[in-house]
């Protein structure tokens, strides 16, 4: 399936009390997956802006860095991350995510199918 850029959607709100505003642009909708998909969006976040600290209860979430550098955090630590990285939430884990570059930071963000009980 090819989705040409008049199909996205793009919406810029704070993401769990973080610093300043992501632009969110759903690259796919969760019914256009066969496997249940709740988020696949490419996120941009300025510098000094942030995803604030959240948990996934149920359900992983990956980040892709495809451009520029920041920090990520489990809460406890912080590790610095730039393009190519990747950063794996699994459920019941918390992280949060800042631009501490000059540029633009920007990731894919996806949360595959909920686990089950």
């Amino acid at each position: 399936m090819i989705i040409r850029s008049k199909g996205i959607q793009t919406t810029r709100k704070s993401l769990f009390d973080g610093k300043g505003e992501a632009e969110i642009e759903t690259l796919f909708v969760p019914d256009e997956f066969e496997a249940p998909v709740r988020l696949c969006a490419r996120v941009k976040l300025a510098p000094g802006c942030s995803i604030g600290l959240h948990q996934h209860i149920d359900e992983d979430e990956l980040y892709f860095i495809i451009e520029g550098a920041g920090e990520v955090s489990d809460g406890d630590s912080k590790s610095p991350v730039s393009s190519g990285h990747s950063i794996l939430t699994r459920s019941g884990e918390s992280h949060f995510i800042e631009n501490t570059g000059s540029g633009d930071l920007v990731l894919i963000a996806v949360i595959p199918q909920a686990h089950t009980q």
